[in-house]
């Protein structure tokens, strides 16, 4: 079996020793070729390159980033069922798709988990993914309030700033108050739905759930899996009741459990979602990457795309 290992080195749970830990154990199974990325949208390059290539297997250690980049690049050709299988050892501080799909979120763990399935011969997990626009997303994409934040995270990462979850939570509380001014109504439009008019908020996931909070699962849609369709769910309002009862409910939030109210629009397992930003181009996020503001986008559930190893 011909793998391509393609780490980040500035993942945030990485080490140098762990790399080389994780290379000798893989080259003990495979025929190994060991890639670092060096910047934005290398990732994708390589995972592409992999795939033009031949490459069986394409190992990504890393974090959500990254894996959102490798999936980009194994598509870029789009689907191929006999495509390379995709592997994850977890290098960041959330790793939401892989603990979705069945990943142990420790490295090593994980390392030890794909070991096994070499070994033992075991068959990948086939999963969907979403596209917003031309952009795959693994686990969660969305427009207006939660696009904001990440841009303002992405303007401190790129001024040389650490990454904390008080900085995140300080740049949803000045999105939150800027958003009347920066992102004027929705219009978002259901398979099968009179368009939704009025709308603030947008969450599209491929997962359940679709982040963490200081190790606490959010779940916006529990009935959302990486085997069926995107779950959405919908703000009609930001008034600062209706943001109080949601984030309680989300926070306190237990498998089996949804957010309700009567400003909430929520549903699962669809095939498409369109949100329009009648008012003026509007941010939109995947997999927490800012990818620029839209008059228009959709996002769409791409079914048995990948095929990752588990």
């Amino acid at each position: 079996m011909h793998a391509m290992l393609i780490v980040n080195p500035h993942a945030t749970s990485t080490t140098e020793r762990r790399r080389d830990l994780l290379t000798h154990a893989l080259a003990g199974e495979v025929s190994l070729r060991v890639e670092h990325t060096h910047g934005r949208g290398h990732a994708a390059e390589l995972a592409a390159k992999a795939a033009d290539e031949g490459f069986d297997l394409v190992v990504v250690h890393g974090g959500d980033g990254t894996v959102n980049e490798v999936t980009n690049g194994l598509l870029a050709g789009g689907i191929r069922p006999a495509g390379p299988i995709l592997a994850i050892v977890p290098g960041g501080s959330t790793n939401v798709f892989a603990r979705a799909v069945g990943i142990d979120p420790d490295p090593t763990a994980a390392t030890e988990q794909i070991l096994e399935a070499l070994t033992s011969g075991r068959e990948p997990r086939t999963v969907s993914v979403g596209r917003a626009g031309r952009r795959y997303f693994t686990f969660n994409a969305g427009i207006g309030l939660d696009a904001d934040v990440v841009r303002r995270v992405e303007e401190t990462r790129a001024a040389g700033k650490k990454i904390s979850n008080l900085l995140h939570l300080r740049h949803a509380l000045a999105a939150y108050r800027d958003h009347e001014k920066s992102t004027g109504p929705l219009v978002v439009t259901l398979p099968g739905d009179d368009p939704i008019p009025g709308c603030h908020l947008a969450f599209v996931s491929n997962v359940n759930p679709w982040t963490y909070l200081s190790g606490r699962p959010i779940r916006t849609n529990p009935q959302t899996s990486p085997d069926g369709g995107l779950g959405v769910f919908v703000a009609r309002s930001l008034a600062l009741p209706t943001v109080a009862r949601t984030v309680g409910q989300l926070i306190r939030s237990k498998p089996g459990h949804s957010p309700h109210g009567r400003q909430l629009v929520r549903t699962d397992d669809v095939a498409w979602v369109r949100v329009a930003a009648p008012n003026g181009p509007t941010g939109v996020q995947a997999d927490g990457d800012y990818l620029g503001e839209f008059d228009e986008v959709e996002f769409v559930s791409i079914p048995r795309a990948l095929r990752v190893l588990v």
